[in-house]
């Protein structure tokens, strides 16, 4: 049996090869990648309805960093290969190319996301700029403030526009926690630095994001810069569809004294299953993310299924349901209904009342 190390560096690494020999020879490796990310992951996770082992952190946290920095270094070089490829220079047909899109948006979406938010809660500094770096290759730079800032400290309440109310659909979401959490993460990262002085964090975003524009520009020129943004917007949108899949309708609920209660596993959907739990380094045991944000991938568990919300089906496919707004509310509503805030006070009157 392969430890969870090997698991996850398998997991998350095996597709981009197979992306890049599409992006240069043909569609038929960007399908087998689509194949292995999407129809390989959802069989198993569908025939094995269990969670993936727990990891001993003493043992796997050394192999942890080491992944995650050579998957942010991978994601930054297929992303220039695929815009280099999908400018015209590898030749491709137009079948070929959006296998090739469709299997880079997947992964930067659903992989480079889930790293680049393990790294931007990295307290090494090398790691946390490698965070920074991969989500400002996507135009998504100022995540990595607005995430730490305002999602972590307000989950789960009306003041945290990452957390969808009961009722919302993904599209109303999408704009409401872009631009939301865009200002709120400006406005905070500015009051931290008055009087302090230094280069604003948007700043060194911006520079990147520019960057990365002005480097699909001299791969690919015009041509370069709208697959460079159609990537962007791609992968986005998927870290979009997490956090709203995640925390759907949950709400924190107020103590005796009217205070918020502490941010508990409550507060968070989980979907613990093995091969997108492995994919995606755990971003699926979001529970224990929320409640202990400084803990490595390997070592989130799996809260109990009566201490926090589990979703129906693996995190990629709810995301893909979260589209079809009615397929969405008629799985969702009601279990969402089950952990609301009310219902939970009645049920632990103790834990309300702390």
């Amino acid at each position: 049996m392969l430890k969870p190390a090997a698991l996850f560096t398998i997991a998350s690494l095996a597709p981009a090869p197979l992306i890049a020999a599409g992006a240069l020879w043909g569609g038929f490796w960007a399908v087998a990648a689509i194949g292995l990310m999407g129809v390989l992951v959802f069989v198993i996770d569908e025939l094995i309805a269990e969670a993936a082992p727990e990891a001993l952190p003493g043992v796997e946290f050394p192999a942890s960093d080491r992944l995650a920095a050579t998957l942010a270094l991978t994601h930054l070089a297929l992303l220039a290969v695929v815009v280099f490829a999908l400018s015209g220079a590898t030749a491709l047909s137009w079948p070929a190319s959006v296998m090739v899109f469709m299997a880079a948006g997947l992964y930067l979406g659903q992989i480079a996301n889930s790293n680049a938010h393990e790294l931007i809660h990295s307290t090494r500094r090398g790691l946390h700029g490698l965070g920074v770096a991969v989500y400002a290759a996507l135009g998504f730079g100022h995540h990595a403030s607005a995430h730490v800032l305002v999602h972590h400290r307000n989950v789960g309440t009306d003041s945290d526009p990452n957390s969808a109310p009961l009722g919302m659909s993904f599209y109303r979401y999408a704009p409401r926690a872009w631009i939301g959490s865009f200002r709120r993460g400006l406005r905070i990262e500015a009051e931290r630095r008055r009087g302090r002085g230094g280069l604003h964090p948007y700043l060194r975003y911006g520079a990147i994001t520019a960057l990365a524009a002005a480097l699909a520009y001299g791969l690919g020129g015009i041509t370069g810069v709208a697959v460079w943004a159609g990537l962007s917007a791609y992968a986005q949108t998927q870290l979009l569809l997490s956090d709203y899949v995640q925390h759907y309708g949950l709400r924190r609920a107020h103590l005796a004294d009217g205070r918020l209660a502490p941010v508990s596993d409550r507060i968070s959907w989980n979907a613990p299953l093995p091969a997108s739990s492995y994919m995606m380094l755990n971003a699926p045991r979001h529970s224990h993310h929320h409640a202990h944000p400084g803990d490595r991938f390997p070592a989130l568990t799996v809260p109990a299924p009566a201490e926090a919300p589990t979703l129906p089906h693996s995190l990629p496919l709810m995301g893909a349901i979260a589209l079809i707004p009615p397929l969405w509310h008629r799985m969702m509503d009601h279990r969402a209904a089950n952990w609301a805030v009310d219902a939970w006070d009645d049920a632990h009157p103790a834990m309300a009342a702390e």
